[in-house]
């Protein structure tokens, strides 16, 4: 009697624990295509990455080639049945480093939540984000979005490959209504950023030690120094760094939009780039925005636990006065 009680207690339990289960195996990877996610769609909360929120509710615009006949996308519109919007710019802020103020930064815990939580993200359910998908930028919005989360706690996310520009390619349902207004009850399980991240002090010891391959992320004329933003006040790259530009992280697809490559390919890329994907990197852009692409290439598809991404990137780096190298002198 005392036994058959006890199971009884226990049965909710293990139901229970075997929902969780489910829900931790739902995604397949970091990475989900569009057919994975049209048979799963009452099953994660879906969050469209625009940085144009506007977008959100417009309607998508084609053409016909004229040769071939095919659709293409201008420009993108609209968003995925039941997806919410979840707007680039609130989720990088200033941060005061000493007597410096750094721009595009991780938000600390507490904020980060309640952006979070605004934008309608719910605790405990697959995240699946959705880019633009017409370019690397605005995919690395999407990967930004997502190196945030998974550095405080989020492991139960995932990027659509090809994102909104290849659904709507595809014709499958998509919708111009704007969401229903909601908050989220999303938490932040942990503070991961001395696992995902790294400080100004760690890349300079990562170069005195050759400890780790300093990955730089932005094209090439920045790489070499013919190229600034304003906001970063050296020329050049910082010393030992590889260049990993951005448009060879994507390869394009008919109609006007751009999906990932397969891992042997990313490991191609590394070799040929002379990034060794089996060692621990640091990827840095201007301001940790396109350092997300390399950064989710070697620590979620590539499955290398030492990859991070230097948050203040050359903003930081150069507003402290650290050294750069390799500017070609402009005439």
């Amino acid at each position: 009697m005392k036994q058959a009680l006890k199971l009884l207690l226990l049965a909710p339990l293990a139901l229970l624990w075997a929902a969780l289960s489910q829900a931790a195996s739902l995604l397949p990877g970091p990475v989900v295509d569009s057919a994975w996610l049209a048979a799963h769609l009452d099953e994660v909360q879906i969050f469209e990455v625009r940085g144009n929120i506007k977008s959100f509710t417009a309607k998508p615009e084609f053409e016909t080639d004229a040769k071939t006949g095919k659709k293409v996308l201008v420009e993108v519109g609209g968003h995925i049945p039941g997806a919410r919007l979840m707007d680039t710019k609130p989720l990088r802020v200033d941060k005061k480093i000493g007597d410096l103020t750094v721009k595009y930064m991780l938000p600390e815990p507490a904020a980060f939540e309640k952006l979070m939580q605004a934008a309608g993200v719910d605790a405990d359910r697959p995240i699946v984000l959705v880019p633009v998908g017409v370019d690397v930028v605005d995919l690395d919005d999407a990967l930004r979005a997502y190196w945030q989360l998974k550095v405080y706690g989020e492991d139960q996310i995932a990027v659509l490959d090809g994102g909104m520009a290849v659904w709507l390619l595809e014709s499958r349902a998509h919708s111009s209504e704007a969401a229903a207004a909601k908050v989220g009850n999303w938490r932040f399980k942990a503070d991961r950023r001395a696992q995902y991240g790294a400080e100004s002090e760690e890349v300079a010891a990562a170069i005195a030690a050759k400890s780790a391959t300093l990955i730089d992320s932005r094209d090439l004329r920045s790489f070499h120094g013919l190229a600034q933003r304003d906001y970063v006040h050296a020329a050049g790259h910082i010393p030992g760094a590889k260049s990993l530009p951005p448009e060879l992280l994507t390869k394009p697809v008919a109609g006007g939009a751009v999906k990932l490559h397969s891992l042997m390919t990313y490991r191609g890329i590394a070799a040929a780039t002379g990034v060794d994907a089996d060692k621990p990197s640091i990827a840095y852009c201007n301001s940790g925005h396109l350092s997300s692409g390399p950064w989710f290439v070697m620590s979620e598809l590539l499955g290398h636990k030492n990859a991070r991404l230097y948050d203040g990137s050359m903003h930081q780096w150069t507003l402290e006065k650290r050294p750069v190298e390799g500017a070609i002198p402009l005439q």
